[in-house]
């Protein structure tokens, strides 16, 4: 027998690549059970200002069956009436029968819809932070391992000034403690709806508390304090604006595109062959060429975030056509692009951390590389040593150039070795040795400030997050 069912359609951000923790705060589960909490926090605090004469019998009712979630009932009105919220009211209220007359009262469907939205939202945003500071350990700790490291950097992916290959995984680093920042801000500061009504006027509420006003905004504030947020939207329509979803999904981007930028520069090292990413004993690169060791971990996590990115267009559009106080236009896309969003940026994550937990560094390929290219960058050296013995500037950099274009031809059109110190130093118009101008030849003479820089990056920024976090974690990813 199968153990799963193989004739329908799995997703496989649940099935192959998310956690199960991010598919847990986005089950329909835990979506339900919030809305009954909403349900209680409503009732608690109605009861706590004498409105809509709630008794305490009533809301122990609803306490009672908080996680006992009679779902067959649920879906059978749903099917009935077309409507999930009223479908789940029904089913709460044959539950908690004392309850069922007051239960969702004074709320519209987006009081459940909505407020529950932001409270997964908010888990999740916060489940992102704390893989991103593992993330963030990991690339710190291998940039500083790293941080004098000579190696190529590249301009238009042409061989530039040396850089480190700690101060290279830095900038990667930098991004996602761009990211960290954003999202850590949105969990901070994301706002419930709270209690608005059917177009945002609180007009039903205002009813229940017999026109106090002061009433109503306590009562607001009584049911986000019970759901754990100091905030809610200061104006609506039947809904948030979904302004905040594009600002959710922006940030999800802001790791879609940190995460492309590293591992295509993962692959190209790769390719390179001086920094690879994890390779296990039994895995398989190639189904036709046994030799390969493919970096699909970086190319699987490249491909989440093209999705992250698509989907993250959807929201502003969302946003932009919403008519007056509401039209569902919004929800069907917003149950699926915001769920897989998150899903996809955990999953990216993961493999991220997985990935950077077990780099390889083939540091003779890395020096192999410089000392191929070296000759062309320590010219300019050359060329103030020698305009000190006396030679003349302009004369010089002619003849730099000259010798430089031969040894290149050299290089690509004959194959052969690149011999431009050979020729500089036959050449009597810069008075150098070859002795002298190997002097110029260490690596380490030509990498700036890439180790203190990196220092002080991860130094400043980086430690006061990543401190204490254990070192060594494994990431296991599911395939």
């Amino acid at each position: 027998m199968p153990y799963k069912d193989y004739s329908i359609y799995a997703n496989p951000l649940c099935e192959r690549y998310a956690s199960d923790e991010m598919l847990r705060i986005f089950s329909p589960d835990t979506k339900f059970r919030t809305w009954r909490r909403l349900w209680i926090a409503l009732a608690e605090a109605e009861r706590a200002l004498g409105l809509g004469g709630i008794t305490d019998e009533q809301i122990d009712d609803l306490r009672r069956y908080a996680d006992d979630i009679n779902y067959a009932e649920a879906e059978a009105r749903e099917r009935k009436v077309r409507h999930d919220v009223m479908a789940h009211v029904h089913a709460y209220g044959l539950q908690a029968k004392k309850a069922a007359p007051i239960i969702h009262l004074g709320a519209t469907s987006a009081y459940v819809g909505d407020n529950a939205d932001i409270i997964q939202m908010k888990e999740a945003l916060a489940w992102i932070a704390g893989k991103l500071a593992r993330l963030m350990k990991n690339l710190a700790d291998f940039a500083l391992r790293y941080k004098a490291l000579p190696t190529l950097g590249f301009t238009h992916l042409q061989p530039a000034q040396l850089v480190t290959v700690g101060k290279r995984a830095a900038l990667w680093l930098q991004d996602f403690y761009y990211d960290y920042k954003d999202v850590t801000s949105l969990v901070e500061s994301l706002p419930l709806l709270g209690v608005k009504g059917t177009t945002g006027t609180q007009a039903s509420f205002l009813e229940l508390a017999g026109g106090d006003e002061d009433k109503v905004k306590v009562l607001e504030v009584l049911v986000a304090e019970k759901l754990g947020f100091t905030c809610t939207v200061a104006l609506s329509g039947q809904t948030y604006t979904r302004k905040i979803d594009s600002k959710v999904l922006s940030a999800l981007s802001g790791i879609a595109q940190s995460a492309a930028k590293m591992t295509n520069d993962v692959r190209l090292l790769q390719s390179m062959k001086e920094i690879e990413e994890p390779f296990e004993k039994d895995q398989i690169g190639s189904s036709a060429m046994a030799y390969k060791r493919n970096p699909m971990r970086s190319e699987r996590a490249s491909s989440l975030a093209r999705y992250i990115m698509g989907v993250a267009a959807v929201p502003p559009v969302t946003e932009a056509t919403q008519w007056f106080e509401r039209t569902l236009d919004d929800s069907a896309n917003r149950r699926i692009v915001i769920p897989e969003a998150f899903m996809a940026a955990d999953a990216i994550v993961d493999i991220l951390c997985n990935v950077t937990g077990g780099f390889v560094v083939h540091e003779r390929v890395i020096h192999s590389h410089i000392m191929a290219e070296l000759p062309f960058m320590v010219t300019e050296n050359i060329l103030m040593n020698a305009v000190k013995k006396g030679g003349d500037r302009q004369e010089l950099h002619e003849r730099i150039r000259v010798h430089s274009m031969a040894a290149a031809e050299r290089v690509k059109e004959h194959g052969e070795s690149n011999d431009l110190l050979e020729r500089i130093a036959g050449d009597p118009s810069f008075g150098m040795s070859m002795e002298e101008i190997e002097r110029l030849l260490d690596p380490s003479l030509y990498i700036g400030r890439s180790a203190g820089q990196t220092e002080d990056f991860i130094r400043e920024n980086i430690l006061p997050i990543t401190d204490g976090l254990p070192d060594g974690e494994k990431v296991v990813l599911k395939v």
